[in-house]
């Protein structure tokens, strides 16, 4: 992904989206040409010159201060996300070639010890990248993400089952949220690691083969997730409503546990509990095929 083209296009949507009221400026005239604010509007809420933040606008990060990328975030209304994105683009501008020369790729392994942990959990957990590729999950986890594991081989991407496996329209309630979350996790992690060659597939895939993703894609809008709650439809244990807490493993770059927790007392918790007991029960037959496709030779 080009970094100057990633710059020009989230500063402009950011900008095109308050009005002079809205950033406390006076409206003169109502022939405006913009939807939101002109660039020199912006220069000057950020206290720069109108031509520094042109040159900014136009994709030029590189030498940029925190203080003016705390103006500029100040004066397009950024919220966290957005901030953090701003800056993410800024620091890949600054690393330039060598940046792109290393290439950063995700990690696609686990330590044995994290999977550990979420075995321990009593609750649907799973390990995912930044790319929402999922490295290791739980069995209640597996049970409740059934469709992403159609057999052993399966690398499943969270992303890649909510635009190209119609099923995400069913299991998630409110699809189109969950949907438009799942990308702006992906254009955060873009500003990241703009140069990773996985990402930047991963997106050309699914923008060629989703509109929905395709137009979402581009209205560059960004979140940090940490928690959030989902509805979602089990095949088997029926109506969800589940609370993901996101748990950043530190001595693993990149990689967080999502695990899902329920509210006590309610219909949830039943059906939850329904599941593990479901999941519990596919256990023997599954570890039963495994073990008779190893005598025949097959692992």
């Amino acid at each position: 992904m080009d970094n100057r083209t990633e710059v020009r296009d989230f500063l402009v949507s950011r900008r095109a989206r308050i009005t002079p009221e809205q950033a406390g400026l006076p409206l003169y005239g109502t022939n405006r040409r913009v939807a939101g604010l002109r660039r020199e509007e912006v220069a000057l809420l950020a206290g720069v010159s109108t031509d520094y933040y042109t040159k900014l606008e136009r994709g030029n990060l590189s030498g940029v201060s925190e203080s003016v990328l705390e103006a500029i975030a100040g004066a397009l209304q950024l919220d966290e996300s957005e901030r953090t994105h701003l800056f993410d683009l800024a620091r890949t501008a600054q690393a330039g070639i060598s940046a792109r020369r290393r290439r950063t790729t995700p990690q696609q392994a686990i330590r044995p010890s994290v999977q550990r942990v979420i075995d321990s959990i009593d609750a649907p957990a799973y390990v995912r990248n930044n790319r929402l590729d999922l490295l290791a999950i739980n069995q209640l986890g597996r049970a409740l993400l059934s469709d992403l594991y159609v057999d052993e081989t399966s690398r499943p991407n969270l992303a890649r089952y909510m635009f190209l496996d119609r099923r995400s329209r069913d299991f998630y309630v409110e699809w189109e949220a969950v949907a438009k979350d799942a990308v702006a996790a992906l254009r955060i992690e873009a500003g990241r690691n703009a140069y990773d060659r996985g990402l930047t597939d991963l997106v050309g895939e699914l923008s060629t083969r989703s509109e929905e993703f395709r137009t979402w894609w581009a209205s560059h809008n960004v979140r940090l997730h940490r928690t959030s709650t989902k509805k979602m439809h089990h095949h088997v244990a029926g109506e969800l409503e589940l609370t993901g807490e996101a748990l950043v493993l530190p001595g693993d770059a990149g990689l967080t546990i999502i695990a899902y927790t329920v509210e006590p007392g309610t219909t949830s918790e039943q059906a939850l509990q329904f599941l593990a007991i479901w999941a519990s029960e596919q256990q023997p037959s599954t570890e039963s095929t495994r073990h008779i496709s190893n005598k025949r030779g097959v692992v």
